[in-house]
């Protein structure tokens, strides 16, 4: 008969230690036991209170509910802790630990921020951004950019409305764009120049104060689902059909110290999180601008002709190529923007429709 002897404290820990040891990685990933403090993040959205509401909070709120207390995020809406100009570098920097935005809005040091937010005419549909990323190459450019910054992760990209003008003035053809003072983003205004458009830079929540007191005629910032949503259909009185791009590229990051401290069960949780983000922007952007456009009755459609509007279509194909020659990265972006434009054409109907 084997002896039996009682276990002392020390080699009770000794015991348990090399149980803990033998479990590997699988240990690391384990929940919080009773009385550990949660691993909690604040995250900044480029996105207003209104807006926010619906382009993230309700992911967020889910991945709160299921981490049951392992983790918390909490959500802060547009310069709330930091402008939003200065979101990359807050982040960076560990002010911050995560950031839902686009790149070109907060000046990612990154040759890919200019495709960020509205790059012209690189999309037609909502679809259009997540097939890019999954199915042509750009989710392993983007890793690739980003493995090049310090202490930043570039997480996931999304699609959201498509960018329109919603203005006090009706524009029905190129030459009302002309001395137009718009809120949009940095590349779109870039872009828009051109056809004497003047880009106003302005903090978020300022935009809609800043059309009422006439330092702005309007917006080249969204589609009609926003315009409704953050107010501003309420101070402007007319909406183009015409878009610079069929969808807003949107990204999650975070501060890579952060992002590595957190377990992969948290880490596989935050990447549905952001999947769950992405497909409730789809319906909701995608069924917002037709009835908004059809039931809405706080602005006016206006249309430039086609014929017309094909001017604007063909100034993005110079743009594109400025861009393309401003780095070997963005000159593979645009070979398969190009690439991809060219199969949905092939393609036709539902694709593309003339």
């Amino acid at each position: 008969m084997t002896d039996t002897k009682k276990l002392s404290k020390r080699d009770f820990l000794r015991t348990a230690g090399m149980a803990t040891a033998a479990t590997g990685a699988s240990a690391l990933a384990a929940p919080a036991v009773l009385g550990q403090s949660p691993i909690k993040w604040r995250l900044q959205t480029y996105a207003g209170a209104a807006l926010a509401e619906h382009v993230i909070k309700p992911a967020i709120d889910s991945f709160n509910k299921v981490a049951n207390g392992d983790m918390v995020i909490e959500l802060y809406t547009a310069d709330q802790l930091v402008p939003t100009g200065e979101l990359f570098r807050a982040m960076q920097a560990g002010t911050i630990d995560a950031v839902q935005s686009d790149e070109d809005s907060m000046a990612a040091p990154v040759d890919v921020s200019v495709f960020g937010g509205y790059f012209p005419f690189a999309t037609r549909y909502s679809l259009d951004v997540p097939v890019l990323f999954n199915q042509y190459g750009l989710k392993e450019i983007w890793e690739e950019a980003y493995s090049e910054v310090e202490n930043v992760t570039w997480l996931s990209a999304g699609s959201w409305d498509p960018c329109h003008f919603n203005t006090t003035k009706p524009i029905r053809s190129l030459e009302d764009l002309k001395g137009l003072r718009v809120y949009t983003f940095p590349t779109a205004g870039r872009f828009l120049t051109q056809f004497g458009v003047i880009p106003v830079n302005i903090p978020y929540e300022d935009a809609e104060v800043a059309v009422q007191t006439g330092e702005l005629d309007g917006m080249a910032w969204s589609g009609i689902t926003e315009d409704y949503t953050v107010g501003w259909a309420n101070v402007t009185k007319y909406f183009l059909t015409n878009n610079i791009t069929g969808a807003w590229i949107g990204s999650f990051f975070a501060n890579t110290e952060r992002w590595n401290e957190v377990p992969d069960h948290l880490k596989e949780l935050f990447r549905l999180t952001m999947d769950s983000s992405h497909y409730y922007r789809q319906w909701w952007y995608w069924g917002g601008e037709a009835n908004l456009r059809v039931n809405g009755d706080k602005l006016e459609l206006t249309s430039i002709p086609d014929s017309e509007w094909n001017q604007v279509v063909k100034a993005a194909e110079t743009f594109w190529e400025e861009i393309a020659a401003e780095s070997d990265r963005s000159k593979r972006v645009v070979e398969i923007l190009r690439k991809y434009a060219g199969v949905m054409e092939k393609a036709g109907p539902p694709y593309r429709c003339a």
